[in-house]
């Protein structure tokens, strides 16, 4: 009787601490949804239509149509997730256009992504909880109550947060990618526009040179490019483009071109001045990396490299006088 009142008591407690987290949690994500649809009353009201339309372009018409281009697997766990997602959250979509940006950031762009991304937060920490007690009723059996609520809280937060972990590192690493593609970006359409080509044509251009060495960054360049063709202003469609790569240089690009056009200034010498002073950062970065390199190595040689050197230096003549105490 007595084991089984430790197992309802380590399968009650979790599951009541985790569905009051998930309980607060959902009204915070409420109000902040409702303070931003009121932030966006007030807006529209103060400065009118036509001055906001220009703003929701640029900061909404991201949700671009999504290609399915999913495997089958990959498929039935979506649609497994956003089922569960549905389920506890609802089928309203004002609540994921707010998390859509990063997900385009981090090139994910297949369909009800958002609604799998929310049902495996959901679903991730309550399979943690079933196989933590079937391990504790079988093997973890003297396993402390106190230890074992500390795990069960600890381990549901980070089954919760997981998914948010791996979208962050997926999305560096995206950037990084974006990153280091970009200086081979910007020559390419330099020499394309001093060619006479375009602007449009040049970036379509590189983003079909791009599409072995950056597949990432010419993805980006041939949905900047469709979403032109597609009758989008230009201001938009670059602005759409900073936005889903999330680069500050990328930003900076865009802006350059868009005050470019503005004023009728020649394209290829501000793409030619905007290319060199990349590259001069570009410098910089690697000259700084550089210089904490010293005192990233320390730590290494501390731990690792300076115990061994005096073992193999030191180490032979220790076994000598040790031999020579006993001798004597």
């Amino acid at each position: 009787m007595l084991f089984l009142n430790e197992n309802l008591l380590i399968i009650i407690f979790p599951v009541a601490f985790f569905l009051i987290f998930l309980f607060i949690w959902g009204i915070i994500r409420l109000v902040n949804i409702w303070n931003e649809k009121k932030k966006l009353v007030r807006k529209i009201q103060q400065s009118g239509y036509d001055q906001y339309e220009g703003e929701y372009d640029d900061q909404s018409e991201i949700l671009i149509t999504k290609a399915d281009t999913t495997g089958r697997g990959s498929k039935l766990l979506s649609s497994l997730f956003g089922s569960v997602s549905k389920l506890f959250i609802g089928d309203t979509t004002s609540d994921f256009d707010v998390v859509t940006g990063k997900f385009l950031r981090a090139g994910l762009r297949q369909k009800n992504i958002e609604t799998a991304f929310w049902g495996a937060k959901i679903v991730l920490p309550f399979l943690f909880l079933i196989v933590f007690t079937i391990l504790r009723a079988t093997v973890y059996i003297s396993l402390t109550t106190y230890y074992t609520a500390g795990i069960v809280v600890l381990g549901s937060l980070l089954a919760f947060y997981l998914p948010d972990i791996w979208l962050k590192q997926i999305t560096d690493k995206r950037k990084e990618r974006l990153l280091k593609a970009l200086p081979d970006c910007l020559d390419l359409m330099v020499v394309c526009v001093e060619a006479g080509m375009g602007l449009d044509s040049a970036i379509k251009r590189v983003g079909d040179e791009l599409s072995l060495s950056s597949p990432d960054l010419s993805g980006e360049l041939n949905l900047l490019n469709l979403e032109m063709r597609a009758g989008k202003l230009r201001k938009v469609a670059l602005n759409n483009f900073a936005m889903r790569t999330g680069l500050s240089e990328t930003k900076s690009l865009a802006t350059l071109i868009i005050q470019t056009d503005k004023f009728g200034t020649s394209v290829a010498v501000a793409l030619k001045v905007f290319s060199d002073s990349f590259r001069t950062q570009r410098f910089q970065r690697a000259e700084e990396k550089a210089a904490k390199l010293p005192v990233s190595i320390l730590m290494p040689l501390l731990l690792f490299i300076f115990p061994v050197l005096f073992v193999v230096i030191l180490g032979p003549a220790a076994i000598n006088i040790y031999r020579m105490f006993i001798q004597m």
